[in-house]
């Protein structure tokens, strides 16, 4: 089922900073992926593209929805994981959808272990 319902956002000041505290992090050009396995619950996910990079909001908001589409279409790749999960923007031009969905997709699959 690709959907990406409020219920699967993570929001909330002390997950988030939990999940930056004690989550492993790794790089998947252009994006940064911090993610937590929790035992129970509902896999969250976080979605950043940082003013200091992109000042325009139109293109922050465009990124975070490129990055959001990606991972709602290849969520299955996580499997039966349940994580708490972000995804930082890093690189310092705009990439076309098909490279961060590249990327989103490879993120997965290592989170998974495959």
């Amino acid at each position: 089922m690709n959907t990406f319902p409020k219920e699967a956002k993570l929001c909330g000041a002390l997950q988030i900073a939990a999940l930056y505290k004690t989550g492993k992090r790794f790089t998947s050009w252009p994006l940064r992926v911090t993610y937590q396995e929790i035992p129970d619950g509902q896999t969250r996910v976080l979605v950043w593209a940082p003013k200091s990079l992109f000042k325009r909001a139109v293109k922050r908001n465009h990124l975070r929805r490129l990055m959001r589409e990606a991972y709602r279409l290849n969520q299955s790749l996580l499997g039966e994981k349940k994580v708490l999960l972000a995804f930082n923007y890093m690189d310092k031009e705009e990439q076309p959808y098909a490279y961060i969905e590249k990327a989103v997709q490879k993120a997965l699959r290592k989170i998974n272990g495959k």
